[in-house]
């Protein structure tokens, strides 16, 4: 972190005192460092609606690992996006379920575009996507 500068804020009563249960639910030892988190946050989110903004991805699926070559047509996707994909991990749910995680690093919209060629395969069950930005400048 940089240099600090203290400021002030003016906030309801009950505003506050709902955030600090928050924060003390969420562990945080003190105000100054949960604002700071909301603040990279909201600026993070703000980062994200641009689709030239450098950022990763973790793309979760779960599947049917009986469905007709559906494992293959996933590796292929990840083949062909190298520059995209930097990892994954694959789990055994049960006897028939599968999760895989796919790591993707690249500008939002290559990374959306790579998670949504996945996420419509035949197969596919379940397709969560959980962007962030690589977090360079957020002190």
């Amino acid at each position: 972190m940089g240099q600090a500068e203290r400021v002030g804020v003016s906030l309801d009563k009950k505003l506050l005192g709902m955030f600090d249960d928050l924060i003390a639910r969420q562990g945080y030892s003190n105000r100054s460092e949960a604002i700071r988190d909301l603040i990279r946050t909201r600026l993070s989110e703000q980062r994200l609606a641009k689709p030239s903004t450098q950022a990763v991805a973790g793309v979760f699926l779960v599947y049917d690992h009986h469905s007709t070559q559906l494992a293959g047509k996933l590796v292929r996707l990840q083949h062909s996006h190298l520059l995209q994909v930097i990892a994954s991990t694959h789990v055994h749910l049960d006897h028939h379920n599968c999760l895989e995680v796919i790591i993707l690093k690249g500008k939002v919209r290559e990374i959306e575009k790579v998670a949504d060629s996945m996420a419509v395969l035949k197969g596919v069950k379940l397709s969560k996507v959980n962007v962030m930005t690589t977090g360079k400048d957020l002190t």
